[in-house]
């Protein structure tokens, strides 16, 4: 019996290797045609081909020539930027922020907008999404998705939000209100969670596909990445440890309740840390300002780090002991504040009281971690879309 010819077999095929050169040009470029045939393996007549393909499906230009060599210059190839865009917006409780990147993830356009004279989400969005577009010079036509990232869980069923206490208008319902009202996919993606995603893009946690994030700042929170994806949950309620129950703090029972605070965030969170401040003589305006004046006085803040870290450990020993991870990654202000001196207290006592001894290392994000977030979750869908339909 004869094989079964595989139809589109060779469509596959290029399709493959032009998502192999887009990657490739994206990474290393700008690249002549040969060193693109050299870097994927193929012939230079199949490279040219490629490379002829996607020129005119607008995905790469000519940006320059190599000289070298006998005859003409050698044609350098990149990423055409504007062939799509994306935008990410980071939702807090006074101010939405929003940048516009292009294909190759640059920010081409980044507007600050408030939120404290308005109760209409989708408006506020709306101006911040159109604004970005309009900074970077894109038509919003171009602008392929939008991920939201805020507080509170997202239901990985729906990818509705709830139980975000600091945005009382920002509930379910309002996936569906932004679709229609910007026309492009939409996505809201939890703020600790993107801030993982950064770190694992291009912070402390580059290289691995292991690891958690426990984000301490305005609010306490975990990202957990298993196998290079993040651990969602049933409900979206995978990281929420400020409801962790620990030593030293009251449990609460009606979680649902607006205002009540888990035992963990009690113990651990800005009115915490800034507690432990005033015990041994330090003030801030907000908790980051108190550990970072800890840190610079050395030996005289030790008992403020010490402290701090004692509690940190407790919520990172539960973690710690259920999945294994090798490295955790302390973030938000909090996390990013203490720095090092605080990341090595909170890895030797997590060693001291569990049989596990992770690396624990701040992160290395420093500036909103949850846009860059939101923008890299973005980007990986549209290249996705655009760079897989290069054949037609």
């Amino acid at each position: 019996m004869a094989a079964t010819r595989l139809p589109g077999t060779p469509r596959l095929l290029r399709a493959l290797n032009d998502r192999a050169a887009l990657e490739l040009l994206l990474s290393r470029g700008p690249l002549t045609r040969a060193q693109l045939g050299e870097m994927t393996g193929l012939s230079k007549v199949t490279a040219s081909q490629l490379v002829e393909r996607l020129e005119e499906r607008g995905l790469v230009r000519r940006v320059g020539e190599q000289a070298g060599g006998r005859g003409p210059n050698a044609q350098l190839y990149a990423v055409t930027p504007g062939s799509a865009h994306v935008v990410g917006v980071e939702v807090g409780p006074d101010q939405v922020t929003a940048a516009c990147a292009d294909i190759t993830g640059t920010i081409v356009g980044r507007v600050e907008q408030s939120t404290k004279d308005t109760d209409d989400p989708v408006g506020v969005v709306h101006s911040a999404v159109v604004q970005a577009a309009g900074r970077a010079g894109a038509d919003t036509s171009s602008v392929r998705r939008v991920v939201l990232g805020t507080p509170g869980l997202v239901d990985p069923k729906t990818g509705e939000i709830s139980y975000a206490y600091d945005l009382p208008r920002w509930q379910k319902g309002l996936l569906d209100e932004l679709r229609r009202d910007l026309s492009v996919p939409v996505a809201f993606g939890n703020d600790v969670n993107l801030a993982a995603v950064a770190e694992a893009h291009n912070g402390a946690a580059v290289g691995e596909s292991d690891f958690a994030l426990i984000w301490v700042d305005r609010g306490v929170g975990l990202a957990t990445m298993i196998d290079g994806k993040l651990h969602h949950g049933a409900t979206g309620a995978a990281g929420e440890i400020g409801w962790l129950p620990v030593p030293g703090a009251e449990v609460p029972r009606d979680v649902a309740r607006r205002g009540v605070r888990g035992a963990f965030q009690a113990l651990v969170g800005n009115d915490a840390a800034k507690a432990i401040g005033r015990k041994y003589g330090f003030r801030g305006a907000e908790a980051a300002d108190v550990v970072r004046a800890a840190v610079a006085a050395g030996e005289a803040g030790a008992p403020v780090l010490d402290e701090l870290a004692g509690r940190l450990a407790l919520g990172v020993a539960s973690i710690c002991v259920v999945l294994d991870p090798p490295l955790v990654v302390l973030a938000g202000a909090i996390g990013e504040a203490g720095g090092a001196e605080l990341a090595d207290r909170v890895a030797r006592e997590v060693a001291a009281i569990t049989l596990v001894s992770p690396r624990v290392v701040p992160g290395q994000v420093a500036v909103e971690p949850v846009l860059h977030g939101a923008l890299r979750l973005a980007l990986e869908a549209v290249r996705d879309e655009v760079f897989g339909s290069t054949t037609g």
